[in-house]
């Protein structure tokens, strides 16, 4: 990308409220355009190959294919492109995920937008820029704080506790034996169950089985 050139942007969030508070952003910036728009996964992978952006804004938490197979993917195919990932998730699970992914930035929702804009080109130039809290959280990693990078798990979304508790409701237990298997309460597997179907955006046990064994879990 030459100097005079704007940074060409693709926007990826399920959430339209977003993008167009992204969009706007956006459009007030002299040197950064919006090339095109996606609301999950598959439709960020289609949209990098057609438009070849700079820099691709993704979200983690999306419907069908997840930010991170998406950046994964999108680095793979499109190797020019940069992905700057923005989204709730700060868990160190979610961050390293992204990173082995080929993230080049992480920032949590709720930056500024100076600090959003920032991001965009320094990302474009080549740079790797994170988010205060994401930032400390690679920096207490590197100076012992952890022991090892997470290693690469389905659904970074999820917390350790409600993948194990997936991972048995793929594998066919009820809740009573969930609970017994993990000698908690059945309502607290019921909870557990209930954030899991959020974070994963099914709408019932059924579909909860089929991504959960479509991702190697339940065996």
């Amino acid at each position: 990308m030459t100097a005079p050139d704007r940074i060409r942007v693709l926007i990826v969030d399920d959430h339209p409220m977003m993008r167009d508070g992204l969009r706007a952003l956006i459009a007030s910036l002299t040197d950064v355009e919006v090339v095109g728009e996606a609301a999950d996964g598959d439709g960020a992978r289609r949209e990098a190959q057609l438009a070849r952006p700079d820099v691709v804004v993704m979200d983690l938490h999306m419907p069908g294919t997840n930010g991170v197979d998406a950046t994964r993917a999108i680095v793979r195919s499109v190797p020019e492109t940069r992905v700057l990932v923005l989204t709730m998730f700060e868990d160190d699970e979610s961050v390293f995920a992204a990173m082995r992914a080929g993230a080049s930035g992480y920032l949590i929702k709720g930056a500024q937008q100076d600090e959003i804009t920032r991001a965009i080109r320094s990302v474009a130039a080549g740079q790797a820029i994170f988010g205060p809290t994401v930032a400390r959280r690679i920096i207490s990693f590197f100076t012992g704080g952890a022991h090892a990078v997470p290693s690469a798990e389905p659904f970074p979304e999820l917390t350790a506790r409600e993948r194990e508790v997936l991972d048995l409701i793929a594998a066919g237990r009820a809740n009573a034996a969930i609970a017994q298997h993990l000698v908690i309460s059945t309502k607290t597997v019921s909870n557990h169950i209930s954030a899991i179907f959020a974070k994963l955006q099914v709408a019932d046990r059924a579909e909860a089985i089929i991504r959960a064994r479509q991702a190697g879990l339940g065996t």
